[in-house]
């Protein structure tokens, strides 16, 4: 068991039926996750990402294909895969009216453990996770960041080996979604929790994840380490000036020998995008001044998650968002409220 795939899907499809229109939302969707990994799935909005965790996680069939989920069959024993992991939706998952730390008790009765393990579980995440200032207090009176550490909490009551993340850091402040990433990461550090997320932040997927999967209309195109496909489908964009126009003409063989890609000139600048560019970078100037032109400007930007996007698609990741709503569209076909707590309802099988 402990070299089994925490997560294994094979072929998942889920098509729905929009205005009377099939749409497959999702198309045969294959990976593996090991156990401990970090992995960001990416893509726009309407990409099939939420689809994707709502099926791993039994929320809803797949039209065909399997998953197993921490070794069980995601349809034949869908009791099982929800009994072993945490999901935190993009809603928040508490009671209003009633206290934080009662939200915790609850949540553990609902998963079935006794009254004193359910106080002992609930006052060791109070301590991991900070929320020790507000424990009393009605999750109503809660911040967006305190809430969104709160459910982080419900999604780790039961201590599941692999937790859901859909969109956790959404509509938090920088500090507060810096200070929900540090326990993110320390929980996974002091508990080996494997960590499977969607983000619509690419900085924290190229930050924190070890694997990055990048979806777009239904399918990952990508998958890989951030670093890897930086170096592979993007790369740095270095620009260099110069005194004249003469001068940068002369600079283009110089500089195209070295990067090895097309050199854009425009008035007495150039700029090129090439693999490893903070070892190119130095290498030009020096090539260029030993070729008697001198180098006035010389910066380079390194390449983004964003940038592998448009690599593949030829669009960025908000463009290819622009008037999307997966959401909205899979709920108003399943017949379910686009505001139903995904998390209410893997942990009672009810809505709420």
């Amino acid at each position: 068991m402990a070299n089994e795939p925490i997560i294994e899907a094979l072929g998942l499809t889920k098509r729905f039926t929009v205005k009377g229109k099939t749409v497959e939302a999702v198309t045969d969707l294959t990976f593996q996750v090991a156990r401990g990994e970090l992995v960001a799935f990416l893509g726009p909005n309407g990409a099939g990402k939420s689809t994707s965790l709502r099926m791993l996680t039994t929320l809803i069939p797949p039209t065909s294909g399997t998953a197993k989920v921490v070794g069980f069959d995601i349809l034949s024993r869908p009791a099982d895969v929800r009994a072993r992991i945490g999901y935190v939706g993009q809603l928040t998952s508490g009671s209003f009216s009633q206290r934080a730390r009662d939200e915790l008790l609850s949540q553990g009765a609902f998963y079935g453990m006794s009254k004193a393990a359910a106080r002992t579980r609930a006052d060791e995440l109070i301590e991991s996770l900070d929320l020790a200032g507000f424990a009393t207090r009605p999750v109503q009176q809660l911040s967006g960041g305190q809430k969104r550490r709160l459910d982080i909490a419900l999604g780790l009551m039961h201590a599941p080996p692999l937790l859901f993340l859909d969109e956790p850091s959404t509509g938090l402040d920088p500090q507060s979604r810096a200070n929900l990433w540090q326990h993110i990461l320390e929980l996974r550090r002091s508990h080996g929790t494997t960590v499977f997320l969607t983000t619509h932040y690419l900085e924290e997927a190229d930050r924190y994840a070890e694997r990055v999967m990048v979806m777009d209309r239904g399918r990952v195109i990508a998958d890989d380490t951030a670093a890897r496909l930086k170096a592979e489908l993007a790369g740095d964009v270095l620009t260099f000036g110069f005194g004249s126009e003469t001068d940068a003409a002369a600079a283009v063989p110089v500089v195209q020998g070295l990067a090895g890609r097309e050199v854009v000139r425009e008035a007495a600048g150039l700029t090129v995008t090439a693999s490893a560019g903070d070892a190119l970078l130095p290498a030009a100037v020096r090539a260029l001044d030993a070729a008697g032109l001198t180098v006035r400007t010389a910066t380079g930007v390194p390449p983004t998650l964003d940038d592998v996007f448009l690599a593949l698609t030829g669009r960025t990741l908000r463009e290819a968002g622009e008037g999307q709503s997966e959401e909205t569209e899979e709920d108003q076909d399943a017949g379910r409220p686009a505001s139903t707590d995904d998390a209410a309802v893997l942990t009672t099988g009810v809505e709420r």
